[in-house]
């Protein structure tokens, strides 16, 4: 398919889609490429260069939540026959079709079909867990399709809250963060360490470690966004 080198690719212009049709949308979301949600509607796409088998097993795995399950592939040169039998499959196990033209000057988004309605049984635990994760994430700082990069999952950006906090505090104790209303979980946080970012400097007290500045750095944008909560939050103590 010409114009999409990687599955990446297709994200923005398909997030700006979606955000432009009133969709709140993340990406990298328990292993789904792009969850979009407005209202109470719920949409999960994967994303592929091509429709292929690895595509249908994913599709298919999506729908045992209470979503409406898309495929989104760049358009095809030819809708041959090949193509044809191809939107037959998709139509017939009830996933909706979406098409990347990448090779106009501005990459355009279509809604080939949408997913057929059914009565197939649905899981209300992956959909649980896939809006929790969702609510967890303040801002969507991964690429839809991306690979061999860190995601920001919603334990990642409450682990860079706690560490935004100890930017600000120096050394401090998991109520004082809390205080600071970073996160409830903060003690939980720091005695796990998951990614290395804290030490712990005395009964209780934690300061951060050079790869926890590092990650305040890396993903700075949100590292700023927890900054202007903290202002907020000692200004009005």
């Amino acid at each position: 398919m010409a114009g999409a080198k990687r599955e990446a690719d297709l994200y923005p212009p398909l997030k700006k889609w979606l955000e432009r049709d009133g969709y709140e949308v993340r990406s990298e979301v328990n292993d789904c490429d792009v969850v979009a949600r407005r209202g109470d509607e719920l949409v999960v796409i994967e994303l592929k260069r091509a429709i292929n088998i690895d595509l249908l097993l994913q599709v298919v795995k999506r729908q045992q939540m209470r979503a409406a399950v898309y495929a989104a592939v760049p358009s095809p040169k030819t809708r041959d026959k090949r193509w044809r039998g191809l939107e037959r499959l998709l139509k017939r196990l009830e996933v909706g079709l979406i098409l990347v033209y990448m090779d106009a000057p501005t990459p355009l988004v279509e809604v080939a079909f949408h997913p057929m309605k059914s009565a197939r049984r649905t899981q209300a635990a992956p959909t649980g867990r896939l809006l929790r994760e969702m609510d967890g994430r303040s801002l969507d700082c991964n690429m839809g399709g991306s690979v061999g990069r860190p995601l920001m999952t919603a334990y990642r950006e409450s682990a860079l809250a706690v560490a935004a906090g100890l930017e600000r505090l120096g050394v401090a104790a998991p109520r004082e963060l809390t205080a600071l209303g970073i996160s409830k979980k903060a003690g939980e946080i720091l005695r796990a360490n998951h990614y290395g970012w804290f030490e712990r400097l005395g009964v209780a007290k934690y300061g951060l470690t050079k790869d926890g500045h590092k990650a305040l750095e890396q993903f700075g944008e949100l590292a700023e966004m927890w900054r202007e909560k903290l202002d907020k939050a000692q200004q009005s103590a």
